[in-house]
């Protein structure tokens, strides 16, 4: 099968095409405008007619370049970087350079059967924004209240008896009211980042009820220990579950599948630190959730420690456990959208 890959850069694509055995056909270097996608589909037409085309960073700098070829009717997967840095040292061209890892991107798109099909504006790609920018709001509200605790901690010393946390309207209105009447600069400014927190903590919500809107009702969140966000983040990172063979495959792109570290007659499994840690720590919260609420939940942990398993291995076992309810759930709310459509 004859494909086409597309390392992608803010300024410039590079592509090259290769044939059924991996041999390089041609490369050329484009424009990242819409002349130079123009081009490169003029150019992929006449080289390889048909072939299959894999560009790593179809989300960020390919994006427009995707949605130009799929509008085409090109056949468009996105190849993830891990991929290619495992083959790159197979490619026998020395140092690192853009065709090389063109070429690279081409023959992992050649010989794997299932990459994804390209993102573009999907529900799925709308939460992953959505979660973005409020997770960006949510790192500057943590910012802005660290400095307001600082200030306070001078101008008002023992206020922690008052306001026991900067996390609520109700608690923001206490501090601020411990500041009224304070003259000076640094009054100031603390008066200034309560009303930083209120305007964020505005904004957070308001996403929040964006991608609850999105979500409407969503199977996932009939999973007990399941909030708005967190099956937000669990559909955002997984995309097209139907590109996973099993659950255990989702397990293993969550890092939640042990791997087998067995030698000779030691047969023993090791902790799994790559996978995509967003899914990881998803399935983390909803454990959590559960271990705290979830009677069911709180028996199996308690019978892994009687086992033997610290805390920690204990709630591994049981994120490994929620895959399945997950993965079925993920599958059930995509066939429902399909449906739908």
């Amino acid at each position: 099968m004859t494909a086409i890959g597309i390392d992608t850069h803010k300024a410039t694509l590079a592509a090259c095409a290769v044939d059924g055995l991996g041999l390089a056909l041609d490369e050329r270097t484009f424009r990242n405008d819409p002349a130079g996608h123009r081009a490169l589909a003029v150019w992929a037409t006449e080289v390889a007619a048909g072939a299959l085309i894999g560009i790593e960073g179809s989300s960020t700098y390919g994006a427009a370049l995707a949605r130009f070829l799929v509008t085409a009717g090109f056949a468009v997967c996105e190849v993830p970087p891990q991929l290619t840095r495992r083959s790159r040292t197979e490619s026998r061209r020395p140092g690192k350079s853009d065709p090389g890892d063109a070429l690279t991107i081409a023959r992992v798109t050649a010989r794997e059967p299932a990459l994804p099909p390209v993102r573009l504006a999907d529900r799925t790609r709308e939460l992953g924004l959505l979660l973005d920018t409020r997770e960006a709001l949510v790192h500057e509200a943590t910012q802005r209240r660290n400095r307001l605790h600082a200030h306070l901690q001078v101008l008002v010393p023992g206020y922690g008896d008052r306001v026991h946390r900067l996390v609520s309207s109700a608690a923001l209105d206490r501090a601020g009211r411990l500041l009224r009447g304070l003259t000076g600069l640094e009054p100031e400014l603390a008066r200034g980042l309560v009303g930083d927190l209120r305007r964020l903590d505005r904004q957070i919500d308001g996403l929040t009820g964006r991608i609850a809107t999105v979500l409407g009702d969503d199977p996932l969140l009939r999973l007990p220990g399941i909030g708005v966000v967190t099956a937000a983040r669990l559909i955002a990172e997984t995309g097209d579950v139907s590109r996973f063979r099993s659950a255990d495959a989702f397990a293993a792109l969550a890092g939640v599948a042990p791997i087998p570290a067995s030698s000779g007659q030691v047969q023993r499994v090791r902790l799994s630190r790559g996978g995509n840690r967003q899914l990881n720590r998803a399935l983390y919260v909803i454990a959590l959730t559960q271990v705290w609420h979830h009677p069911p939940a709180k028996v199996y942990v308690a019978r892994k420690r009687a086992e033997g398993k610290t805390w920690r291995e204990a709630i591994r076992c049981l994120k490994r456990q929620l895959v399945r309810p997950v993965f079925r759930l993920l599958q059930e709310g995509q066939l429902g959208l399909k449906a739908a459509a």
